[in-house]
């Protein structure tokens, strides 16, 4: 049978973001694909470079919407390494709080969507409404919604009262009510689960040798978490478990963030029982000494890493953001692309794709290459605006 290309995106009703994904079909079965994500390139990593540390926070936490929480904590805590400074226990945990309420939004937010990809809207409209309480909950912390700019630069900007403790421990016991719902529904309702087992498949050595992170990595048997191996803010005090499930498909995916809902809720109640007393935040000038750092964090979609090298001055010298998305795309291709063990079908597509929880405004990256010379350089500002003009020329 021969086979022929099918494009979906860069704008489609199944993709949230654009991104371009170009399947080679043999009738209905995918046999091979290919993936484009250069259509949203913001250049925040080069922004960065022209902005005070204390700038970078509000650029930090807008790389991801969703994940804003860990790219602000794992911003902070890389420019806390320059000065070599521990910030307050308080503090620490304070952080713990606002990254897990972030990460119990992102699931509820991704199990709504995953709802709306299989065409099951009434499960999407549920959970989203579930989430609107979490989502009032930050706003009640922190003082909005989504971009939140909790966490600072040497702890964070606000402490929690007695009347707010009480209402994160309400929202929490609802919360979890409803999740074990949804986790019953998921477990029964023919809707999602002839829409989701074995679907999507990534097996475990693929996961392995393909560097997934997050949910994805351990939907596929793979015990892998950034609060577990590598514990930075108050995660080595605050137990919990790593959540993994043998089935290596979307189905396997929604159980992980379901049951990892249940793991951040009981954070949460760890660190109110045992939240230190004292300061929120300590006092370090702006500009940090020369040096160089990298942290990784375990954001909503898996391990997101940041690295900065300071040259003395209020400004970073460089700075480079490594996303969990970015990291999970080779992943995709390979649950896109039929095997002889399984097949994928063209309607498997939206909700393996939805899976990984992309975000694309955060994966866009421009690398320009020398085909001839096989090197890489670096452009001015000019060079890439004629650039531009040559190719808007031509097309």
């Amino acid at each position: 049978m021969s086979s022929f290309t099918i494009p979906i995106g860069p704008q489609h009703p199944a993709l949230p973001e654009p991104i371009l994904l170009k399947l080679e079909v043999e009738g209905e079965y995918i046999v091979g694909v290919d993936v484009d994500v250069s259509y949203m390139h913001r250049g925040i990593e080069k922004a960065m470079e022209y902005r005070n540390y204390i700038q970078n926070i509000y650029l930090a936490e807008r790389i991801c919407g969703i994940c804003n929480v860990a790219h602000t904590v794992c911003y902070t805590l890389n420019v806390e390494k320059l000065y070599d400074k521990e910030i307050p226990p308080r503090a620490q945990y304070l952080r713990v709080i606002i990254e897990e309420l972030n990460r119990i939004h992102s699931h509820l937010l991704w199990l709504g969507v995953a709802g709306h990809e299989i065409g099951f809207e009434t499960l999407f409209m549920y959970v989203w409404r579930d989430r609107e309480r979490v989502m009032d909950l930050i706003e009640t912390i922190t003082g909005n919604r989504v971009n939140t700019a909790y966490t600072t630069i040497g702890g964070v900007r606000r402490d929690i009262t007695s009347d707010i403790e009480y209402k994160i421990r309400k929202t929490m016991d609802i919360v979890e009510e409803r999740t074990k719902y949804y986790k019953s529904v998921a477990a029964a309702e023919p809707t999602i689960l002839n829409r989701t087992k074995d679907v999507g498949i990534l097996k475990t050595i693929d996961a392995i040798n393909l560097c997934a992170v997050g949910p994805l990595l351990r939907a596929s048997n793979v015990k892998n978490d950034v609060r577990a191996d590598a514990p930075y803010a108050a995660h080595d005090e605050v137990p919990f478990n790593v959540i993994t499930y043998p089935y290596c498909d979307v189905f396997s995916r929604i159980l992980v963030r379901v049951d990892e809902i249940f793991e951040c809720i009981n954070m949460i109640r760890y660190c109110l029982d045992h939240l230190p007393k004292g300061p929120i935040r300590i006092k370090l000038p702006l500009k940090p000494p020369k040096g160089e750092a990298v942290t990784r964090v375990e954001a909503p979609r898996g391990e997101l890493l940041h690295y900065v090298l300071s040259d003395g001055s209020e400004k970073p010298y460089r700075y480079k953001v490594r996303t969990p998305t970015l990291a999970n795309i080779p992943s995709l291709c390979r649950m896109l692309t039929s095997t002889g063990d399984y097949i994928v079908k063209i309607a498997d597509v939206p909700i393996a794709y939805a899976s990984i929880d992309p975000c694309l405004c955060c994966t866009g990256r421009v690398q320009i290459v020398d085909i001839e010379k096989n090197k890489k350089w670096i452009w001015s500002w000019e060079e890439l605006k004629e650039y531009s003009k040559k190719e808007w020329e031509k097309s």
